[in-house]
């Protein structure tokens, strides 16, 4: 490596505050293999331990022997032996970790919490160290990043290497064809196969506040892994994996997903006769296919609506809504209401109406989601101290209300027909295969 390069190289270890001869000692010690872990939930804790020991060290010189392609870090060299992972990671909301909605906010709150918030959104050390170029830092490195890494890799957000790659060596779930990483011939030399990636607790690094973490009204802020454990898919060894990333997929998908948000619900509708020509009414709603709350966390908002139609299809009146939310002050210092679902668990809520006098109406259940509902009450909130903002700030801040804002939609809009009572029933379930139920 020429003096430029190195001079990235060492900015990037002053950035995450790592004593260079440490990172040379734990990537000598990762290299030769020091840390493999059996299968065991001790051995499993203690390489998930290792890998996600935060701020994670710089990957340090690549190999000599690995040509160009192979020393890179960004997804897209990645791509060209691994086109369907990098295609639905893609698409995913991993490589959307690092969009204005986050980046904005790194104005207001300085180096120190940024690289708190890219333990998560982009943890490798080479994408803190651009960050921290373009925000003009302190101890940013004044050279242009090496070849292998690219310009744009803190853009990338959860990229590939950010799981899979510690100190250039490749790491991931064991092989299906039972290979064992060390076959001569393969790419990078070679791989290190960990059960640990097909683990629910390799998902826990970002999705579960320690126990010491922030809490609102006694409960963690993030507590989805713990909320796993407690359901029957904790119980029964149903992981993250199997409904997030089906088939090994790089999908990741959740709330912001209208089929994953169906698959975790099932809704019914009971209609009966009562006094006087009411119609009493019955809206379950259970989380049959979630293994945690539903939603998990307080960002997200569903709105589900009972509403009345006529006989040319207009809504003439609103039956009932019920809210699945853990709401909070945008502030996040006080809890407003938290109606979510935990796993296995169902609301029944209740109504009535006078039975119409004409044939021909419906009622429409319509079941909105709002996957990002607490950061638009925030963003608008921020907008009011626009003025005390840097200009791209605030360009971004606009950006990210867009954003946020277009992610909305409606997950369910069934109909049902009032004219014969016997007949009034609403099922929404979704099929078994649907669900990875335990």
């Amino acid at each position: 490596m020429n003096g430029k390069n190195a001079g990235y190289r060492l900015g990037a270890v002053a950035l995450v505050l790592i004593v260079a001869a440490v990172v040379g000692w734990r990537l000598l010690w990762v290299q030769n293999g020091l840390d493999r872990a059996g299968d065991s939930p001790a051995a499993i804790q203690a390489f998930l331990d290792e890998h996600w020991k935060h701020p994670l060290p710089p990957q340090g010189t690549p190999p000599a022997h690995y040509p160009p392609n192979e020393a890179l870090l960004g997804a897209q060299s990645c791509a060209q032996c691994h086109a369907s992972q990098f295609k639905d990671w893609q698409a995913s909301r991993h490589s959307q970790t690092m969009r204005a909605g986050i980046v904005w906010q790194f104005d207001l709150f300085g180096q120190a919490e940024s690289n708190t918030c890219m333990n998560c959104h982009a943890p490798l050390a080479e994408q803190k160290a651009l960050v921290a170029r373009d925000m003009s830092w302190a101890n940013a490195p004044a050279d242009d990043p090496p070849a292998h890494i690219p310009r744009q890799l803190h853009h990338q957000g959860l990229t590939c290497a950010a799981c899979h790659v510690r100190g250039h060596e490749r790491f991931g779930p064991e092989h299906r064809a039972a290979l064992s990483g060390t076959e001569s011939g393969l790419p990078h030399g070679g791989f290190q196969p960990r059960p640990a990636f097909s683990d629910s607790k390799f998902c826990a690094t970002c999705h579960q506040f320690p126990e010491d973490g922030p809490r609102l009204n006694g409960k963690l802020r993030q507590d989805t892994y713990n909320e796993w454990l407690r359901s029957d898919f904790g119980r029964q060894g149903v992981s993250c994996q199997a409904c997030h990333m089906p088939d090994r997929r790089h999908l990741w998908r959740g709330i912001s997903d209208a089929d994953m948000v169906r698959r975790a619900m099932a809704v019914e509708l009971l209609g009966s006769d009562g006094e006087d020509g009411r119609l009493d009414l019955a809206l379950t709603i259970s989380n049959v296919g979630a293994g945690h709350h539903f939603p998990a966390y307080m960002v997200p908002r569903i709105d589900v609506r009972l509403v009345l139609l006529d006989p040319d299809g207009a809504e003439v009146g609103q039956l009932l809504h019920h809210v699945l939310q853990w709401r909070t002050t945008v502030d996040l210092a006080q809890e407003e209401f938290d109606t979510r679902l935990p796993a296995g668990e169902s609301v029944r809520l209740e109504a009535a109406m006078t039975r119409p006098d004409v044939p021909g109406y419906h009622l429409a259940l319509r079941i909105d989601v709002a996957p990002k509902d607490h950061y638009e009450r925030m963003y608008r909130d921020m907008m009011r101290q626009a003025q005390r903002m840097k200009p791209q700030t605030v360009d971004l801040l606009r950006i990210a209300m867009r954003e946020a804002a277009a992610t909305r939609y409606r997950a369910i809009n069934e109909q049902v027909a009032l004219d014969d009572v016997v007949a009034l029933r609403l099922r929404y379930r979704p099929l078994p295969e649907e669900v990875a139920a335990p």
